[in-house]
């Protein structure tokens, strides 16, 4: 029997994938949480297979939290599930030791078998999703703009990022405007998008 602890916050959901998972005569549900907090304890506690975790959780988010799972308890594999596929995401999936990466959109039989081969020691990824991180190149920003961009994403100004790094603001104002330019992107919240959705932040 394949034990699963799962990690969902939206309550219909999870209530679905719980009966989805239930019917299965091999996988049983031993434990729920609705935020990332609670993922690392709760498998503490019950000693699961396979931590199913949706990326997008309240506390800890996902990704996070299937990294501190692997440190607490290295034999509980992670299947980590999104609504929305970004080739980022899968990198830094990939990079938290998670098993499998796939969409919540994926027709039901698949979720089953991805527990099966996560618990069997086989990496289960999304195949769009592979080819799609595949075709990102890598980031074009230095470490200093990634470093601007990434405070400019926290929802600091100029003055407060120049603070921050012991800059001055004028060199912050021009380090934004290159990567605005560098990413092809609108504004400052643009490039905020872009280079999260790429996992450059």
């Amino acid at each position: 029997m394949i034990r699963i602890l799962l990690a969902e916050d939206m309550h219909m959901i999870r209530a679905a994938l719980v009966a989805l998972l239930q019917r299965e005569r091999d996988i049983e549900v031993v434990a729920e949480v609705s935020s990332g907090n609670d993922i690392v304890p709760t498998a503490l506690e019950h000693r699961p297979d396979v931590a199913v975790i949706d990326i997008m959780l309240p506390g800890v988010d996902g990704i996070t939290a299937a990294a501190e799972l692997h440190e607490e308890l290295p034999h509980c594999r992670t299947l980590l599930l999104t609504g929305v596929g970004r080739p980022g995401d899968l990198r830094r999936a990939l990079a938290a030791h998670a098993s499998g990466f796939i969409l919540k959109d994926a027709p039901p039989q698949q979720l089953a078998e991805a527990v099966r081969r996560v618990a069997d020691g086989l990496r289960v990824i999304d195949p769009q999703l592979a080819v799609a991180a595949l075709e990102i190149e890598h980031s074009p920003l230095s470490e200093r703009e990634i470093n601007v961009l990434r405070l400019a994403a926290e929802g600091l100004d100029a003055p407060q990022i120049a603070d921050r790094l012991n800059l001055s603001i004028g060199t912050v104002r021009n380090y934004l405007t290159a990567i605005v330019s560098k990413l092809g992107a609108r504004n400052r919240l643009d490039a905020v998008r872009i280079a999260t959705g790429a996992g450059w932040l």
